[in-house]
């Protein structure tokens, strides 16, 4: 208790460079904490939108569906995975799909398309479907005979609603499908690449086309939180149990997603970096100052009989002390910065395209993380650069220190 008095005293005898050292702290570890909970709540925002509004968290497929998508590459019975979904606990919403290559046709224009049946009412629970479609209307039924397209193949079409489209394509029967189906509505999903060739059909209409009967390709999973995704994940491929299908995480069918996100991630480290260097050299040069004018008293220490451990750890404490009491200002502005950023974000005027969709706002996230890891990398630095400033005040001569003015 005696050296942690100590520690106090010492911190406060020279005001104004401990005051200048503690606002470098906690500018450091304001902006830390504000800049990882920043990088988090956007990270997080951008996954979340792009799981929710189209993939889903988890999708479950025919095992290697993912390495080389076929029409025949169904999973041939869905109702024992529904049954499964709906028993499985942190499973909020799924949808089933199809999916088949095909060429659409309207006039003299021509595309390539996507061929992706959907169930209206699921898809647009648990996507929010209807709200993507922006000019026309959302299908009519489960069997409705018509079709939505995506707004960039509306433009290579030059479709309008109500044209006849012509669809082709090659069904799982090996027969050749076509349909003149009329043009219901024109779609947005938020994904540029995708709304370049995709062409839905609702989900009994599309299977019959393609003659898979009560097959599909495709269940997306939507669960009640992000975290939760990968124990969810290993829960149902335990509770479906077929080696046939494979359940997977966003990180998996989403891995171009997923690695760019990783990537950018690693500037936040870089950035965490450069904050706790700044942090440190601050805590370094008043350490060292302080140690320098008080060889003296450090000389006297020691021909007392204080041991030069002893000596070590008070200029350490002292060095953890003042981190420690920056911290808490810090923490607290930080804290602030965040739920301003968490609750209004940062809009973009023109929006951020990331991974192919476009995200308007960036929002922070409060969480224990941004805290502990600024902390613990503020209170280690201090540590390590009060060290060698410590050795040399335990080296000193008592000799030669007290004969010093």
């Amino acid at each position: 208790m005696l050296i942690f008095k100590m520690a106090f005293r010492n911190i406060f005898r020279q005001k104004r460079r401990t005051i200048f050292t503690g606002l470098s702290v906690v500018g450091g570890y304001a902006l830390a904490v504000i800049f990882i909970g920043w990088s988090d709540g956007s990270y997080n925002n951008i996954i979340d939108q792009f799981t929710r509004s189209l993939f889903g968290h988890i999708q479950i497929h025919e095992k290697t569906y993912l390495d080389r998508p076929s029409i025949q590459k169904t999973i041939a019975d869905p109702a024992k995975v529904e049954r499964v979904l709906d028993a499985t606990r942190g499973v909020e919403l799924w949808a089933p799909r199809v999916y088949s290559p095909g060429l659409a046709a309207l006039g003299e224009k021509s595309a390539g398309v996507e061929i992706i049946g959907v169930d209206p009412a699921r898809e647009s629970v648990a996507f929010h479907f209807e709200k993507k479609v922006f000019q026309g209307r959302s299908f009519s039924g489960e069997a409705a005979g018509e079709v939505i397209i995506g707004r960039g193949l509306a433009e290579v079409l030059q479709a309008k609603i109500g044209d006849q489209i012509i669809v082709l394509t090659q069904a799982a029967d090996g027969s050749i499908a076509s349909a003149l189906l009329p043009l219901a509505g024109i779609a947005q999903s938020g994904d540029q690449t995708s709304d370049r060739i995709a062409l839905y059909m609702p989900l009994r209409r599309a299977q019959d086309f393609l003659a898979l009967g009560e097959r599909i390709h495709e269940i997306a999973v939507v669960v009640d939180r992000l975290g939760r995704v990968l124990p969810i994940s290993r829960t149902l491929t335990g509770a479906i149990d077929d080696p046939r299908l494979s359940v997977d995480p966003w990180q998996v069918f989403a891995k171009s997603f997923y690695h760019a996100m990783q990537t950018d991630q690693a500037g936040t480290w870089v950035m965490l970096v450069v904050i706790v260097l700044i942090v440190a050299v601050g805590v370094l040069n008043t350490i060292l100052m302080s140690v320098l004018e008080r060889r003296r008293e450090y000389g006297l220490m020691k021909a007392i009989g204080t041991k030069p451990g002893q000596i070590v750890r008070l200029v350490q404490i002292e060095a953890v002390v003042l981190s420690a009491m920056a911290m808490v200002i810090g923490a607290g502005l930080g804290l602030g910065a965040n739920l301003i950023l968490a609750r209004h974000g940062i809009k973009f005027g023109e929006g951020l395209t990331y991974g192919g969709m476009v995200f308007d706002t960036m929002k922070a996230e409060v969480n224990i993380r941004s805290f502990t890891i600024p902390a613990v990398t503020v209170l280690i630095s201090s540590l390590l650069v009060s060290f060698f400033p410590a050795l040399k005040a335990a080296r000193t001569e008592p000799a030669k220190t007290m004969r010093m003015q």
